[in-house]
């Protein structure tokens, strides 16, 4: 894991001008490293690779959107070699770029040659610079907020409880946009969260999000909240110390930071998450099995996919369990 200690052990002080380096997954094929540039201290992500693999990519660079805080380059080493540069420009992005270069490393230590790494490489890079377009000056809004409040409500009630830390944090993959937010050794939990005080229906984001193939168990669970500024409730904020405070392993601790910036939660935008707080007004908690309401991909004709759909919550009551039941469920013990 790349965290703050390993970046400090780069940025020692050298003789002269240079770059330390560290590479990282050994057994990987490809050659990537962290380095820190001296005397300047700028850190960067490099992927070297050959010249013929980085001339096909030049064409993912057409047009690159800027962002600030950060940059993407290539840069001859020597007439057969060529790095890929992504770097840090500003300090006040620290917190995103440990998870942002993390993440890219581990898409492209897997690819299969210089070309796919190089395109993974871009590709992943792009999709950071589309999260924090996204999110900008004004941090989540409405419904992304409301639903890491979700998440992280369901980690901290239900699956802490249950687990040890370090699987807790392991398990919470939804920042990730997997088909389910939690995917745990004998279960899944997918968390939806909404404002309607009765709601009468739970959307379904895909044919994938109910499909429980490949895991013992899926569970539902949809929380109603009020939202409101100035209210007695729990803000964003307070349920992330919560977290931080209860939680006593490093490797659980460091996770949940990777984690939350993953989802757009930057610590530059914390003062934009004191309000609005929340104050939970229902649980629906359903297992989901062979008679559960749902579209799954098997059963869709030729064709079709992408599916949005709502269940209604009346046709779920025989599917209903208890917080004992889900406790039990996460834990492996349900028997």
């Amino acid at each position: 894991m790349i965290d703050e200690s390993l970046w400090r052990e780069l940025e020692s002080p050298q003789p002269g001008t240079g770059r330390s380096t560290r590479r990282l997954f050994p057994e990987s094929p490809h050659d990537i490293h962290l380095s820190v540039s001296h005397p300047g201290h700028r850190r960067m992500l490099l992927l070297r690779t050959d010249a013929r693999a980085a001339d096909k990519m030049r064409r993912l660079l057409v047009d690159l959107p800027q962002t600030n805080g950060l940059s993407l380059s290539f840069s001859s080493v020597s007439p057969r070699e060529f790095e890929l540069q992504v770097s840090l420009t500003a300090d006040e992005l620290r917190e995103v770029f440990s998870p942002l270069v993390e993440d890219i490393a581990s898409v492209v230590k897997d690819t299969e040659t210089g070309e796919t790494a190089l395109e993974a490489a871009v590709r992943r890079f792009l999709h950071w610079q589309q999260l924090m377009r996204s999110i900008g000056t004004e941090g989540l809004r409405g419904e992304a907020r409301r639903g890491l409040f979700g998440e992280l409500y369901v980690l901290r009630e239900f699956v802490l409880p249950a687990q040890s830390q370090s699987t807790t944090l392991s398990s919470w993959t939804g920042p990730e946009g997997t088909n389910q937010d939690f995917q745990l050794p004998n279960s899944a939990v997918e968390v939806k969260t909404t404002t309607v005080k009765s709601p009468r229906f739970v959307r379904i984001s895909n044919e994938r999000q109910l499909d429980d193939t490949g895991v013992e168990t899926i569970l539902l669970v949809q929380l109603a909240v009020d939202e409101r500024r100035g209210g007695s409730g729990e803000s964003l904020n307070s349920l992330v110390e919560s977290i931080r405070t209860s939680l006593s392993n490093p490797s659980a601790r460091a996770r949940l930071e990777i984690q939350l910036v993953r989802a757009g939660y930057f610590s530059n935008h914390r003062d934009l998450y004191d309000e609005p707080r929340f104050t939970l007004r229902r649980t629906d908690l359903w297992k989901v099995d062979e008679s559960f309401p749902r579209l799954v991909e098997s059963s869709l004709p030729p064709g079709v996919g992408n599916c949005t759909y709502d269940i209604s919550v009346s046709a779920l009551e025989q599917h209903r369990v208890t917080t004992d039941e889900v406790t039990d469920l996460i834990r492996g013990t349900d028997g």
